[in-house]
């Protein structure tokens, strides 16, 4: 085969002595030299090293770009530079150096295939190299065309005996006297090693490939030589070889976006997964039969790779969704032991290091935490602009499961959720992360969402039930979902559902408070003014059917409380007295509401059975006929309502319209009572209930006991 670009050093006249020399070996597919064409450019009265150096070097140059891998300019620098280094050696030695060396290089071997030859250092036939019949023994191929039929093996076989014998030929001094010629063969050596090193690599690339290698060809590796002199220096095959992987994937390019990333990285997996799988179903019985630890090398290789891909990634990632992307990827996709896609294929992580460096690692979790607070918070805005826009629509809410429903809660359970699950997902450290922005984020949001409400115009039953039952919805679904957790939490939601209790109170309170203007007047002692009192509260109560059931309870016996407590503020502060047979029938027509309101909250499920009594025990005070029974009736009210005052005792009395003298009695009486009964409320034995601390009595009062 002819070269296609021959570069020579001036005319070198052919010299019919100089036998062929080595021939260039070819990297696969890109560059080759024939033994013939390489004999035919240099002459023997010029200088045929220095031409030989151009040669190299200019076929170097010819590969096509993209053809020729990276590995062989590294080889062809590394062994160039062992070269110039043994010239440099080669003319310090001079004609003082051993010739015995010549016989005792270690690994040189002459067996009858490759004729050993140790030519005299006088003779011309030396400068010109090996022969070609010394390259084609018995199969008549050389060093070149075994490199190309990938028989790898003999090659480097034949170029192992022509190394041995070059250095033998050194230490004989055979180029004293042409050094160049030396440089010469050396060159021609390093070129098919280069060569071969390139087929190497060419293989393992190969085997990834869509087509594949032959498997013969993958066994085709040289062992490591011994050490020695620079041409017998260990060339590291194995080493070229497991450098080869690395290299052999191809990795997808840049991308755009959370999408764009998740992207690239499922096709940087798929990659991985198959050339991993194509080395256990192709490569690896052939490896094992040569002794290589292929899939430990391959393992690794791929590691290093994707480790290395993955720190370009996390230097470009930005925003909440590209960092999780990153961390995800990392931590369960890569690390599942489901990767490969086959359960007798895993990639074990125990002897491989980490993908992520922790520094980088702590980093990428960081940033993600510091981008998720402030999504998280942008997240509640959303929330509370969509309840706002509900609200501005005067949408009632709807009613699911018989409850009084606002997505308000779920939005905010599942935004908690889905955060804290794919932090965990990760690591607990970033979960326990995560949980914290959610509790102190959502802590946040609660006053503002509440302040949001109370000055809308949707401040209706309706819509403070369906709040209280998010509230309620949140406390319990989110103690129970992360216990330990949120419990800093349950106070500002038990504060938000006391303020919608409240004022869902309010509104009742507004409605009804006129109502009770009309009692204890002339006209209440003839005619049925609680009923209509009593019709609202019971539409009232039925809004409380769609709140939650104890937020519904707490609410109604605080309707309770509040219709007996208003209803004795009436009687204690009359807008009209009554005397004789009206005291009588005042007294009766009390007993006569206070059954009425008792029947009525018990029909509506109200458990605050300790307000029966308050309203009977003033009536029967004001109607008892024989006075010295009003003292027991004091006894019983006094008991039963342990937060009752003086003042509200003298303003029974005064109703009653005793004598002075009695009234004192009884009211030394009260006041032996009230000791009695606050030291029970200071061992806990009182119940705690509060009616009448909350009823003002009017000061007239005292000025007419005194009177009387």
């Amino acid at each position: 085969m002819s070269l296609g670009r021959t570069v020579t050093s001036g005319p070198e006249p052919h010299s019919p002595e100089e036998p062929a020399k080595l021939q260039t070996p070819p990297v696969r597919g890109t560059w080759r030299a024939s033994s013939e064409g390489a004999a035919s450019t240099h002459r023997e009265d010029a200088r045929p090293g220095l031409g030989t150096l151009r040669w190299a070097f200019s076929r170097t140059r010819q590969r096509p770009s993209g053809q020729a891998p990276e590995e062989d300019l590294g080889l062809f620098q590394r062994g160039s530079h062992f070269l110039f280094r043994s010239l440099r050696r080669a003319k310090g030695n001079g004609s003082t150096a051993d010739q015995s060396q010549a016989t005792a290089v270690p690994g040189v071997t002459h067996g009858p295939e490759v004729p050993s030859r140790v030519m005299d250092g006088h003779s011309r036939r030396s400068s010109a190299g090996v022969g070609r019949e010394e390259l084609e023994p018995e199969a008549g191929k050389s060093v070149a065309d075994l490199i190309t039929e990938r028989h790898l093996l003999a090659a480097f076989q034949q170029l192992r005996q022509l190394e041995v014998r070059l250095v033998a030929e050194k230490a004989s001094h055979t180029f004293e006297k042409d050094p160049t010629g030396f440089a010469r063969r050396a060159m021609d050596l390093c070129l098919h090693y280069d060569g071969l090193a390139a087929e190497i690599g060419a293989i393992v690339r190969e085997t990834l490939g869509p087509d594949g290698v032959d498997s013969a060809a993958l066994g085709e590796h040289p062992a490591p030589p011994a050490d020695g002199d620079f041409l017998l220096t260990p060339r590291r095959w194995r080493q070229h070889w497991e450098d080869a992987q690395a290299g052999a994937g191809e990795a997808p390019g840049a991308a755009e976006g959370a999408s764009g990333l998740a992207r690239l990285l499922a096709e940087l997996g798929g990659l991985v997964r198959s050339d991993l799988h194509k080395v256990r179903q192709g490569g690896q019985p052939a490896y094992s039969a040569a002794g290589f630890p292929a899939w430990e090398a391959y393992l690794r290789a791929f590691h290093g790779a994707v480790a290395q891909r993955l720190q370009e990634l996390a230097q470009d990632a930005r925003g909440c969704e590209q960092l999780y992307v990153l961390l995800d990827w990392a931590a369960n996709v890569y690390g599942s032991p489901d990767f490969l896609g086959a359960p007798d294929l895993t990639l074990s992580t125990e002897p491989l290091p980490p993908l992520l460096a922790p520094a980088l690692w702590a980093r990428l979790q960081n940033d993600y935490t510091s981008f998720l607070e402030t999504k998280i918070t942008s997240c509640f805005d959303s929330i509370l602009q969509l309840e706002q826009s509900r609200w501005a629509d005067a949408e009632p809410p709807d009613v699911l499961q018989g409850l009084y429903h606002t997505p308000l809660s779920i939005d905010v359970h599942m935004l908690v959720t889905e955060h804290v699950k794919a932090a965990g997902a990760i690591s607990a450290e970033l979960e326990a992360t995560t949980l914290r922005i959610c509790t102190r984020a959502l802590g946040l949001f609660l006053p503002r969402f509440e302040k949001a409400f109370l000055e809308s115009m949707a401040v209706n039953e309706p819509h403070l039930g369906a709040n209280i039952n998010a509230c309620e919805e949140l406390r319990t679904s989110l103690l129970a979902r992360f216990p330990g957790t949120f419990e800093e939490l349950e106070k500002p939601l038990v504060a938000a559902t006391c303020t919608f209790q409240k004022r869902l109170l309010q509104g009742l309170q507004c409605d009804v408070q006129p109502l009770f203007r009309v009692l204890c007047t002339k006209a209440w002692l003839t005619q049925d003014v609680l009923q209509p009192l009593m019709d609202k509260v019971v539409a009232f109560a039925r809004h409380l059917e769609h709140v939650a059931p104890l937020r519904a309870q707490e609410t109604l016996q605080e309707v309770h409380r509040y219709v007996v407590r208003e209803y004795l503020a009436q009687v204690l502060r009359p807008r009209e007295r009554f005397r004789g047979d009206e005291r009588m029938t005042g007294s009766q027509k009390m007993g006569v509401d206070a059954q009425a309101i008792g029947d009525t909250f018990q029909g509506l499920g109200s458990e605050a059975t300790w307000l029966d009594q308050a309203i009977p025990c003033v009536a029967d005070i004001l109607g008892e006929t024989y006075k010295e029974d009003i003292r027991r009736h004091l006894e019983t009210l006094i008991g039963s309502y342990p937060d009752i005052r003086r003042d509200h005792v003298r303003a029974i009395l005064a109703l009653r319209r005793l004598g002075r003298r009695r009234n004192q009695r009884l009211l030394q009486h009260t006041r032996d009572l009230l000791r009695a009964a606050a030291k029970a409320a200071g061992s806990g034995a009182a119940g705690g209930h509060v009616l009448f601390e909350e009823i003002e009595v009017p000061t007239s009062v005292d000025v007419l006991l005194t009177c009387i």
